[in-house]
């Protein structure tokens, strides 16, 4: 992934993980699987844990810890109200700059 790509993917990968949870919940794991089945194979799973822990302590996720049959037991993270008000914003802001953005690009002859 060249940096530019990895520059983009910061500012949205928070919206991209609240989309992913907001099909259904979703243990860590899962999230990076779902995430490089969709073409971004790049991603760490740390950086998604330590994503996980962010979106935990600003309130838009539930979490309940279920047992696994290996090992200790999974935090599975379900996306709660607040969560899917946030997701609701990062649509209507990437609505917004994907418009602008197109228009730009064709307004360039591109």
């Amino acid at each position: 992934m060249g940096k530019q790509m990895t520059e983009m993917l910061k500012g949205t990968l928070e919206g991209i993980v609240l989309a992913i949870l907001s099909v259904r919940p979703a243990y860590g794991y899962e999230i990076t699987a779902r995430l490089r089945d969709e073409g971004f194979a790049d991603i760490a799973e740390g950086t998604i844990y330590a994503l996980l822990v962010r979106i935990e302590q600003k309130g838009f996720v539930d979490v309940e810890k279920v047992p696994s049959e290996k090992g200790p037991p999974r935090k599975v993270y379900s996306l709660n109200a607040q969560g899917r008000e946030y997701l609701d914003e990062f649509w209507t802001t990437w609505g917004f700059l994907a418009e602008r953005l197109e228009q730009l690009h064709t307004e360039g002859g591109n």
